[in-house]
């Protein structure tokens, strides 16, 4: 994948030797903010968990030196900051990160600033309402950041200028030395200035240039680029299907920016996020700074609840982790963590890169934008799905209360059967995970979550709950066979269950239904062709509610050796069923019991 300005400057960047100068030892004059150049940003590549690749190029003013000093200092990942130049005539040999004064002007907003910017200025003093006179402002006395320099002890760092409380005035009577708190008013005979300019410390980069003895040009053309966090993308879906096998996709981006001023950019828009290794150390050429607080749409703690979004959503949206929504999925403990950027990489899929390019995006730092990216058509058919999830054996139930007796009764005695659309993504673009709307006719149907999707594949969207269909389900201990199976002198029951699903649809047309049942032990066998699975507890976590054990695991200490004679089981049924007609669905299964 080529980035653009960031590919062509990887030769360049790579063979500069890079030096960082953290502080000054010595004062010197402070410039004005005004001969500082600002590199502008021609290309950003958005990563959806808020980081970005940005490249800054273009022609900047040189100072006396032949060097190039920029107002601006970036926050990199450590690792990632690559300046370069592609000045024929002059060779980048180093970059300077300091803090130094500057002067700034603003307008005056107070008369000590009034009187700072009109030395020299002839004007009416009035210490009061009968003491007024003229005078001509000599100066406001202040120990200068030069003076300074020269006498306090040595390694004590640049100081501003440091200002006293006296202001210097030529009067008839010869100058005299007043305190400025004593000035009611001041009237001036001539126009004054509006503005005064004060030193600062400012954040400088400077790109110093080897011009091999020749004259520096005015400007030269330079650049940087580096991964920095602050800017981030959220895609969404529509999808509007036509009730006859075509489903037009639309999808939109939601740019948040908090990096920095965008104008006439063009932008990359990424499907999947490389691995950083280094995202969360900054960089020294950061001069080590806190970055300024990012809102909660880049934050990656877990202190509490995180605004608009729901944990399992971050997560998914992010890691390209598949969410599954069956009603008996639940998040463990009592709330929902606030995880908008997690590690990316370290659970679930991880989608291939891919990018969207969007030219001439102006956005302003703090701004939000959205915009529609890509539009195609996909085939897609109506299914209904029914997930029965495994549940606690009796020997477990016997030692739950009955408040915890009830929930589950609760989560399995009524199975619903889900309405999906499934997706076959014939168009050239996967499909990334996002909000997906669904909408028919104009009326929405349903928002669901769209998964990552490779081209030739399918991808399922949840609409609603089907309720044209009857299901109940039952389940009885068949067999109890004592010392079953012995080991290091202990003795193990097995218990044989047979489980019986009934499904009756009340559809007026022929419906696909997909059943999919978890047994808690190994299942034996299933009727009506039933395909009979043994899950591996540690590489598959189809049967695990958003990635964990389902809540009710942690109501009863599960002995040591559960898992050593028991697993999942998985039974799968594909049904074509008529009008009004019902099919029963046996199956068996066992597990071990201390």
């Amino acid at each position: 994948m080529k980035f653009g300005l960031i590919s062509r400057c990887c030769a360049s960047a790579l063979a500069l030797a890079q030096v960082l100068t953290l502080s000054t030892s010595a004062a010197e004059k402070a410039a004005p903010l005004s001969t500082f150049g600002k590199l502008p940003i021609k290309e950003i590549t958005v990563f959806k968990d808020g980081h970005a690749f940005v490249a800054h190029e273009g022609a900047m003013p040189t100072d006396e030196h032949g060097n190039v000093v920029m107002d601006y200092l970036p926050a990199p990942v450590v690792g990632t900051f690559w300046p370069y130049s592609t000045e024929k005539r002059a060779k980048l040999t180093s970059v300077v990160a300091s803090t130094k004064r500057v002067l700034v002007e603003r307008t005056a907003l107070s008369v000590r600033e009034l009187l700072e910017a009109n030395i020299g200025a002839e004007v009416i003093i009035a210490e009061s309402g009968t003491n007024r006179y003229a005078a001509t402002i000599l100066g406001l006395p202040a120990r200068s950041a030069e003076e300074q320099a020269a006498t306090n002890p040595p390694n004590t760092g640049e100081r501003l200028p440091e200002k006293g409380n006296l202001i210097l005035l030529q009067t008839a009577e010869g100058v005299k030395a007043l305190a400025i708190d004593r000035i009611q008013d001041v009237t001036f005979k001539q126009a004054h200035k509006p503005a005064a300019a004060n030193e600062e410390f400012r954040n400088l980069l400077t790109l110093k240039l080897d011009w091999a003895k020749a004259k520096p040009a005015k400007t030269a053309n330079v650049g940087l680029f580096y991964l920095q966090k602050g800017l981030r993308w959220i895609p969404s879906y529509k999808v509007e299907i036509d009730g006859d096998g075509k489903a037009a996709v639309k999808l939109q981006a939601t740019l948040l920016n908090e990096l920095a001023d965008l104008e006439d950019v063009s932008v990359n828009l990424v499907i999947g996020v490389p691995t950083f290794a280094f995202k969360g150390t900054l960089d020294p050429i950061a001069l080590q700074q806190n970055l300024a607080q990012l809102s909660q749409y880049f934050r990656t703690d877990t202190d509490g609840h995180n605004g608009p979004f729901d944990s399992n959503f971050s997560n998914a949206i992010m890691t390209q982790q598949a969410m599954r929504m069956g009603d008996y999925r639940a998040v463990p403990g009592t709330g929902l963590a606030p995880e908008l950027g997690p590690e990316i990489g370290e659970a679930g899929k991880s989608e291939d890169l891919f990018v969207f390019n969007v030219q001439h995006v102006s956005l302003k730092r703090g701004e939000r934008l959205v915009l529609p990216i890509t539009e195609f058509t996909l085939p897609y058919k109506d299914i209904f799905t029914l997930e029965l999830p495994f549940g606690p054996p009796p020997e477990v139930r016997a030692n739950l209360n009955n408040e915890q007796q009830r929930e589950l009764a609760r989560l399995f005695n009524a199975p619903k059967v889900m309405h999906k659309i499934r997706l076959t993504n014939n168009s050239k673009y996967p499909l990334t995970t996002a909000p997906a709307l669904i909408i028919r006719q104009g009326r929405v149907l349903a928002q669901g979550m769209m998964t990552y999707t490779s081209t030739s594949a399918n991808v399922d969207l949840p609409v609603t709950t089907a309720v044209d269909f009857q299901v109940k389900k039952s389940d009885v201990e068949s067999k109890r066979t004592p010392d079953a199976m012995q080991e290091n002198g202990n003795h193990y029951s097995r218990i044989d269950l047979a489980g019986k699903i009934t499904v009756t649809s009340h559809r007026t047309k022929p419906t696909e239904l997909e059943i999919t049942r978890y047994v808690l032990g190994a299942a034996d066998s299933a009727e009506a062709d039933g395909k009979v699975e043994k899950m591996n507890m540690f590489e598959n976590g189809d049967y695990l509610a958003g990635g964990d054990y389902p809540y009710w695991w942690n109501w009863y200490g599960w002995p040591y050796w559960w898992n050593s004679f028991n697993g999942i089981g998985r039974i799968t049924w594909n049904l074509a069923l008529g009008p009004d007609q019902s099919k029963e669905l046996a199956y068996q299964w066992h597990y071990f019991w201390r």
